[in-house]
């Protein structure tokens, strides 16, 4: 009996991924915004999801305000992810919080809560992996992989990331904008 209640669970939440994956195509972003609100993602007043995000596990999502979302990023909901305010993130990033412990006998599933601080900005095809935080102001290069947290205003890239410099802006406080009405 509980592994059919298991199943179902499993099936039914797999079932909204597939039909947000269908609506992040949508060409409004009020129209996908409804939809994943109805999901359980929280989003901030301002904010856009660009088309094509893929999520898993929507509901322990949220996205701060005036915040915006690339082209094909995936925001990965199986543990917290929290993006804060005036979070730019760009096209194709990918926020893992779960990964499998490749060095388990079993090679079981391990997550970690992921923290995007206000005023980061990610560039194109990034990765962020499990239990890592970017602090405020962070900027992490296109093409990094981020395997461990970022201090406030760090600029990171590389395969894995490391610092490379260091933002001079130190009190943010500007607004990102509207986005692009058909992405």
């Amino acid at each position: 009996m509980q592994k059919g209640k298991r199943r179902a669970s499993t099936v039914s939440r797999e079932f909204v991924v597939a039909l947000l994956h269908l609506i992040g195509y949508f060409p409004s972003h009020i129209v996908r915004r409804f939809f994943y609100r109805m999901a359980g993602v929280t989003i901030g007043s301002g904010s856009s999801i660009h088309m094509g995000t893929r999520f898993y596990n929507p509901s322990n999502i949220t996205v701060g305000n005036d915040t915006i979302i690339g082209e094909g990023a995936v925001l990965d909901g199986r543990a917290t992810l929290r993006i804060g305010d005036h979070v730019d993130m760009a096209s194709e990033v990918m926020i893992y919080n779960c990964e499998h412990d490749i060095t388990s006998d079993d090679f079981h599933a391990s997550s970690g809560e992921v923290i995007i601080e206000d005023y980061v900005f990610i560039g194109p095809r990034a990765i962020v992996l499990p239990g890592i935080t970017l602090g405020r102001g962070a900027v992490v290069a296109a093409g990094a992989v981020v395997t461990k947290s970022v201090e406030p205003f760090a600029i990171v890239g590389g395969v894995p990331a490391k610092v490379i410099g260091r933002r001079s802006l130190k009190d943010p406080h500007y607004r990102l904008g509207r986005a692009a009405w058909f992405r």
